[in-house]
C-alpha cells in the first residue's frame, strides 16, 4: 500500500460514510444512540481535512494523523474504537508493509479497547472475516457486505445493544456496517 493509495482509500471511505450517514444512524436508532452516522461522517470529514492540510508523507504518518483525528472528532464508542484501530495500524506500519499484518494489528487494538470477540455483534464481526478473506486471497466487496449483513442474526452481547437481548436480533450492527464501508472502499482503492 502506497501513501497515495491510502489517502485515496480514506477519501473513498469518507465519501461512502457521508453518503450513508442517515442509513448508519437509522441502523443505530433501534439498538444504540442513533448517532453513529452523524459521528462517523463528522469524524471522517475532519480526518480528510487534516490530511489535506498537513499532507502527511508516509503511510505511517497518514495512519497516525487519521487515528488522532478519529479519536478526537468521532463521538460515542466509535471514536475510541476506530481511533484504536488506526493507532494499531500505525504501529504495525512502522514494522511491515504487509496489509494483513497491519489490519490484524488494527483488529487487535479494537478488541483490546472494546473487549469484544467474534460473534458478539460488533465491528469485530466484519473485521475478523475480512482479514481471513484477505489472507486467503478471496476477499470481494460482496463478501464484505455479507459479513455486516450477518450481524443481523446475532444477538448482541457487547455494547449498548446488549441491553436489548433478543430484541437486538434482526438489526445490522452499525459499527459492523461502517467497517464494511471501510473495507469495500479499501478494495475499490486497489489496496491489497
Amino acid at each position: 500500500m502506497t501513501n497515495e493509495q491510502l489517502k485515496q482509500w480514506l477519501q473513498l471511505f469518507t465519501d461512502k460514510v457521508v453518503e450513508n450517514k442517515q442509513y448508519l444512524s437509522d441502523l443505530d436508532t433501534p439498538i444504540g444512540d442513533g448517532d453513529h452516522g452523524a459521528n462517523m461522517a463528522r469524524g471522517t470529514t475532519e480526518m480528510m481535512k487534516a490530511i489535506e492540510e498537513k499532507n502527511p508523507e508516509t503511510v505511517t504518518d497518514t495512519l497516525k494523523l487519521s487515528a488522532m483525528t478519529l479519536i478526537s472528532k468521532v463521538g460515542g464508542a466509535s471514536g475510541p474504537l476506530y481511533g484504536s484501530a488506526f493507532m494499531g495500524m500505525t504501529k504495525a506500519s512502522m514494522k511491515t508493509e504487509d496489509l494483513v499484518e497491519i489490519l490484524e494489528a488494527g483488529l487487535a487494538d479494537i478488541q483490546k479497547r472494546g473487549k469484544a470477540e467474534i460473534g458478539e455483534k460488533t465491528m469485530v464481526d466484519t473485521w475478523a472475516p475480512t482479514i481471513e478473506g484477505l489472507k486467503n486471497n478471496e476477499l470481494t466487496i460482496e463478501k464484505v457486505q455479507s459479513f455486516s449483513e450477518a450481524t443481523k442474526d446475532i444477538k448482541a452481547s457487547k455494547g449498548r445493544a446488549s441491553y436489548l437481548g433478543e430484541r437486538s436480533l434482526g438489526h445490522i450492527d452499525p459499527g459492523s456496517m461502517s467497517s464494511a464501508y471501510l473495507f469495500e472502499t479499501m478494495i475499490k482503492a486497489g489496496v491489497k
